[in-house]
């Protein structure tokens, strides 16, 4: 397994020209029916293209997870179409195109670190050694060389979650869906599970999907931010980042991050009284 990418320029190229790693078309879902049913995703209309970093962001209920749950076949759509990378989503499930992160670690408490990160690979017949390679590779990527043999109860919140990640990154696939992973973490290590998620990011190449409720979150992490409204989950604009791929903390100090964190607030509102 080549975690390092080496050859990004060729990859992003080829995927280029193959088209959207995710595209929606008039995508909609109903859940239930007849006075009882929530109109959950309503004409969603997306692309989102090889090694982009795409967050989405709205209220509680506008369809961020649940578009994400499409995308890794847990939900049906009950109208319009949705591929990943040229297939069918439970295609693409099959053919183990993403990993998933959710938004909580999800650890097995008694299977150590690296265990856990085994367990997919496990599942999917990967002989020992290539699983122990993996593993390795995985867990200095995520900075945790040296924790694979201690239990998720020895390890912070925050490096559960990034072994969490590793466990998504193990198969290498080149999707990274991301449901509010730190959402739940102190402010402290949230920033800096953002710094090491662009570092990791810059080094996969990996195309990014991460819902969240953080304005500077979204802004800071994003190449693109999908402002939803409220139920039925609409997209109400899409904000193309203008920042550069090198972003260290400081940057959302300036007036550039300001404006566009500005521009997803006013969108958040605006989304708000759409009738």
């Amino acid at each position: 397994m080549n975690m390092q990418m080496t050859s990004q320029v060729d990859s992003a190229s080829d995927a280029a020209q193959a088209g959207p790693v995710i595209e929606a078309r008039d995508l909609n879902l109903v859940f239930g029916s007849g006075e009882t049913s929530v109109h959950a995703l309503k004409d969603i209309n997306l692309n989102i293209n090889k090694g982009e970093f795409v967050s989405f962001i709205g209220p509680s209920g506008c369809g961020k997870t649940t578009f994400l749950r499409c995308v890794a076949a847990l939900e049906t759509p009950t109208g319009g179409s949705l591929s990943v990378n040229g297939m069918t989503p439970e295609q693409a499930r099959q053919s183990r195109a993403y990993g998933y992160v959710f938004q909580a670690a999800g650890l097995y408490p008694w299977r150590t670190i690296a265990k856990n990160i085994k367990l997919p690979l496990e599942i999917m017949g990967y002989s020992k050694a290539e699983q122990d390679q993996r593993v390795a590779e995985v867990l200095e990527l995520v900075e945790l060389a040296g924790f694979g043999g201690k239990f998720p109860w020895q390890l912070s919140g925050g490096m559960q979650q990034r072994a969490s990640i590793a466990r998504a990154l193990a198969f290498d696939a080149d999707l990274l869906l991301m449901d509010e992973p730190f959402g739940a973490l102190d402010e402290i290590v949230r920033d800096h599970l953002n710094e090491q998620l662009l570092k990791l990011w810059a080094r996969t190449n990996k195309t990014i999907g991460f819902v969240t409720h953080s304005i500077p979150e979204a802004v800071y992490l994003s190449t693109k931010i999908v402002v939803m409204s409220p139920r039925p989950g609409r997209i109400h604009e899409v904000i193309e980042s203008t920042l550069p791929r090198e972003r260290p903390l400081d940057i959302r100090d300036t007036p550039e991050f300001i404006e566009i964190a500005h521009r997803v607030r006013e969108g958040l509102r605006a989304g708000h009284g759409h009738d």
